[in-house]
């Protein structure tokens, strides 16, 4: 397995994995759909020092991948980083998603990021259980914010300072 920065060359990619992971980040993303060629541009947009987007392979397979990018909220989350983290359903089990958030963590202070943010279906015990182990405290509760599949979910806020 290696984690690495994201290249063009992983973009197609990326794009397909993002597609499927907007209805879980509701709260901040754009629901239309995303083409690969607005996907380019945000991608062309991203520097790796300030708003990272890695991912994670096994045997030279994009299994994952993780971003980093600057939550737009109240002043008071200046040098916040919002946390998005897809893990291809075949490679669940796998230890995947720990080490792509330890790679967050370790690589937040670096980036000037004092703080990181993640928004989780109230419902998904298994992530909310990955980000406790990793410190993250539950920041807020947003009661029936964010509709998937015509049923309205209650999203989570988990906060971690560094």
């Amino acid at each position: 397995m290696t984690i690495r920065h994201a290249t063009e060359a992983d973009l197609p990619k990326v794009v397909a994995i993002y597609n499927a992971a907007v209805p879980g980040r509701m709260a901040t993303a754009d629901l239309e759909p995303v083409s690969v060629e607005s996907r380019r541009t945000w991608f062309s947009a991203r520097s790796p020092s300030k708003s990272p987007l890695w991912v994670i392979e096994v045997e030279g397979v994009v299994a994952g991948w993780i971003s980093l990018q600057s939550f737009y909220g109240r002043p008071a989350y200046h040098a916040t980083a919002e946390v998005s983290i897809y893990i291809d359903p075949k490679y669940h089990r796998h230890g995947l998603g720990k080490q792509l958030l330890t790679q967050a963590i370790n690589q937040s202070p670096s980036l000037g990021i004092k703080n990181l943010v993640c928004f989780i279906f109230a419902h998904n015990y298994p992530s909310l259980k990955l980000f406790e182990k990793f410190g993250f405290q539950n920041w807020g509760y947003l009661p029936k914010v964010a509709e998937l599949d015509g049923v309205e979910r209650d999203l989570v806020i988990m906060g971690r300072h560094i």
